[in-house]
C-alpha cells in the first residue's frame, strides 16, 4: 500500500509519500495549486507505486481550498480520504511531545494517519455530487440569517421613525408595509401623502387585503405619531427594505433549485410529516453518503449531538453535555426538524411529552427526539422506503 499525505493551502500543497512498511518513498515536496502542479503530483505518485499497489491519498477538510485537487484525484481513480483537521491535530500531538506544527509536518502526519487503524472512509462520487446540494442549502441558510438581521434593523428604525405602525398591522415585515416604507420611510412622509396614492400602494401590494380604511388609519396615526423626523434614518430604512427584497428574491431562487434537486433525488426523508424540502435537503446534504456511517449513532456524533463522556476512577459524570463538534449546519437542521416533526407526528409528540413528564428540560427532551428521528431517517435512507404511520 502507498499512502500519500497532502497538506492543502491556498497557493501550494505540501505532499509526502510512504509505503505501508513505513519506508519514505518521497520526502515532503511542494506542488503549485494549478494544472501543472497537479500533473506533477500524479507523476510522482505513479513513479513511487507499482500497478498492483493500492494507493490511498489523504487530505484535510479545508473548505473550498481542497475542492479542485480533490476532484483531480477522484477523476484519476485515486482513493481519496478527507480527514477532519481536529483528528490530524490530535494524532500529531500523540506522536510527539514537542509543540511543532508546520505544513511539512502535517503532510507526514496525514500519511501516517492513513497507515493507522483509524476507521477512515474514502470520498465517494455520491459525496462529491452531493456538494452541489450542500453549497445550495448552506447558501440559503446564510441568506436567511442575514435577512433576519435586516428585519431586526427595520423594526429598530420603525421604533424611531413611526413606532405606532407596529400596532396597526399584523407584522411590519409584510409586502404591503415594505412597499409603503420604500416610498415613504417615516411618519412625516406618510402623513403628507395623498390618501388615494397611499391606498393604491397598500391595496396593490397586499393583493386587495388593505383598502381605503386601512390607508386612512395609517395616515391618521402618522399625523399623530411621536416618530422623529430624521432624514438619515429614513434613508437607512429605505436601503434596508430594498436589501430585504433582494434577499427574498435570492432565497426564492435558491429554494427553487433545492426543490428541483430534491425532486430528482426523490428521498424518503420528505415523507416524514414535518420535514419538507428545505430542511430535508439540508439534512441530506450535510450527511452526504450514508454508507460512510455504520449506525445512526455515528450520524449523531458527526452532528455533535451525542453526549460527552467523562469517567475517572470511581467517578462517572451524570451530567454530560452535548459535544457540539462536527457540522453545526446538520445540528441546526436536525434540531429544528425534530421540533417540526413533534407538531405534525403524533408518535413523536407523545415521545416528547413522555420525556418532558420525566422532568427533562425542553431542549434535553428535543435532543432525545433527535436521536429517535435520526434512527428513523437512517432506516428510511438505507431501505429507500417511505415513512408510514403505524
Amino acid at each position: 500500500m502507498i499512502c500519500v499525505g497532502i497538506d492543502v493551502a491556498k497557493d501550494k500543497h505540501d505532499c509526502f509519500i510512504m509505503s505501508s512498511e513505513g519506508i519514505v518513498l518521497a520526502d515532503v515536496f511542494t506542488v503549485s495549486n494549478d494544472r501543472s502542479g497537479f500533473e506533477t503530483l500524479l507523476k510522482k505518485i505513479r513513479s513511487c507505486s507499482k500497478p498492483k499497489d493500492k494507493i490511498k491519498v489523504g487530505l484535510e477538510a479545508t473548505g473550498h481550498y481542497s475542492c479542485n485537487i480533490q476532484r483531480f484525484l477522484l477523476d484519476n481513480g485515486l482513493a481519496t480520504y478527507v480527514i477532519n483537521p481536529l483528528q490530524t491535530n490530535l494524532y500529531r500531538k500523540s506522536l510527539s511531545l514537542r509543540k511543532t506544527k508546520t505544513d511539512r509536518v502535517d503532510a507526514r502526519t496525514i500519511a501516517a494517519l492513513l497507515l493507522s487503524d483509524v476507521d477512515l472512509k474514502s470520498y465517494t462520487e455520491t459525496a462529491y455530487h452531493n456538494e452541489e446540494l450542500k453549497s445550495l442549502t448552506r447558501y440559503r441558510f446564510e441568506k436567511v440569517r442575514e435577512r433576519a438581521k435586516l428585519k431586526v434593523a427595520v423594526t429598530r428604525l420603525l421604533n424611531i421613525l413611526f413606532p405606532e405602525l407596529e400596532r396597526l398591522v399584523s407584522t411590519v415585515h409584510s409586502t404591503a408595509v415594505y412597499a409603503m416604507l420604500e416610498e415613504m420611510p417615516g411618519s412625516l412622509q406618510i402623513a403628507e401623502c395623498n390618501l388615494t396614492h397611499l391606498k393604491t400602494i397598500l391595496h396593490k401590494a397586499s393583493a386587495g387585503r388593505f383598502g381605503r380604511e386601512k390607508a386612512l388609519e395609517i395616515r391618521e396615526a402618522a399625523r399623530q405619531s411621536i416618530g422623529a423626523a430624521m432624514p438619515v434614518k429614513s434613508m437607512e430604512l429605505q436601503h434596508t427594505v430594498r436589501l430585504i427584497r433582494e434577499f427574498n428574491a435570492e432565497i426564492k431562487e435558491a429554494e427553487e433549485q433545492i426543490d428541483k434537486i430534491m425532486e430528482e433525488i426523490s428521498s424518503p426523508i420528505t415523507s416524514i410529516p414535518g420535514i419538507g424540502n428545505r430542511m430535508g435537503a439540508m439534512i441530506l446534504a450535510e450527511i452526504g453518503d450514508y454508507s460512510n456511517f455504520g449506525s445512526p449513532d455515528k450520524i449523531l456524533a458527526y452532528s455533535g449531538m451525542s453526549p460527552s463522556t467523562y469517567q475517572s476512577g470511581q467517578f462517572t459524570s451524570g451530567h454530560s453535555h452535548m459535544e457540539k463538534r462536527g457540522s453545526h449546519y446538520l445540528r441546526y437542521a436536525l434540531f429544528n426538524a425534530a421540533k417540526a416533526v413533534c407538531l405534525f407526528n403524533s408518535q413523536f409528540k407523545v415521545y416528547l411529552e413522555k420525556k418532558l413528564s420525566e422532568g427533562k428540560h425542553y431542549y434535553v427532551a428535543i435532543s432525545h427526539v433527535v436521536k429517535k428521528l435520526v434512527r428513523l431517517i437512517y432506516a428510511l435512507e438505507k431501505t429507500q422506503q417511505k415513512y408510514q404511520v403505524a
